[in-house]
């Protein structure tokens, strides 16, 4: 990953993941946090910016092909 989606993941996705809502997901986050040696919390931690970012380019490329399939159907 580039520098700029380690400052993407620390200064925006992630307070987004923190602020949400974890609603239904309580335990599986709690067993998360509380069964993993250090070693396997920094590779989980790790992880999650992984797919955070990866998910977060994933919907900036489809929102830019839904762009231009939108547009060309309004005309």
């Amino acid at each position: 990953m580039t520098d700029f989606m380690h400052w993407l993941y620390a200064h925006y996705i992630r307070p987004q993941l923190d602020a949400s809502d974890p609603t239904g997901w309580e335990t599986p986050l709690s067993l998360m946090e509380t069964t993993l040696d250090a070693a396997q919390r920094e590779h989980y931690e790790r992880t999650r910016e992984f797919y955070a970012v990866n998910a977060f380019l994933l919907g900036l490329r489809t929102g830019c092909g839904l762009n231009g399939a939108l547009t060309d159907k309004a005309q």
